[in-house]
């Protein structure tokens, strides 16, 4: 069988949170639920190392402003482990090369990531904390239920992943305007205020 639904979910997955797909493929393939799990996801400094910073992200992720910073350190990092976790699962089962494989679980990582940052940005132009904790909850729910389902049902899941990609992407075009007139209005507020302190400056 093909490992490519299961690198496309476990791309879709690692875009939104790339250290719960590490520590969930490692568990799966530690404790004998899949064999298409790399025996290098299943080392005990990996599993820990993703479990650690799981839960640093699971923390940032929650908290309005601080989410969107913890996004943008990792435009790069969710991309590159979407890549990675393609490649090794391509590796292990050898029904597809670790170039495509990395290529598909990079850019759907990429996608996703794109989705879930906008989203955020849009997010906090509101004033109230709660949505961020909701999001953030269940996008940890999503990423761990499709995941777990992938393991069993790989097509079934890259199917639900898809949509829910397509879905976001289409919701991200229509919240763009909204994250822009929250950016300008930022940008109005900071320079109000530097002319508020020039002004309150006594004249050297």
């Amino acid at each position: 069988m093909s490992v490519l639904p299961l690198v496309f979910t476990s791309g879709w997955a690692s875009g939104i949170n790339a250290y719960a797909v590490v520590l969930l493929l490692g568990v799966f393939g530690a404790t004998g639920l899949s064999d298409d799990v790399p025996e290098s996801l299943q080392r005990p400094e990996i599993l820990i190392t993703a479990g650690v910073l799981f839960l640093c992200e699971a923390v940032a992720d929650k908290i309005p402003y601080v989410d969107s910073v913890w996004d943008s350190v990792h435009t790069v990092i969710r991309p590159a482990a979407g890549a990675w976790v393609g490649a090794l699962l391509a590796g292990q089962s050898g029904s597809l090369s670790d170039l495509a494989a990395g290529a598909i679980g990079g850019s759907t990582a990429l996608a996703s990531h794109t989705v879930k940052a906008g989203t955020r940005m849009a997010i906090n132009t509101s004033p109230e904390p709660f949505s961020n904790f909701v999001m953030s909850t269940a996008e940890d729910l999503g990423v761990a239920g499709i995941l777990t389902f992938a393991m069993f049902h790989p097509e079934a899941a890259a199917i639900i992943a898809g949509v829910l990609l397509l879905a976001g992407l289409l919701a991200l075009f229509f919240l763009i305007s909204r994250i822009r007139r929250f950016l300008r209005r930022r940008a109005q507020r900071r320079e109000e205020r530097r002319l508020a302190e020039r002004v309150g400056q006594p004249p050297g």
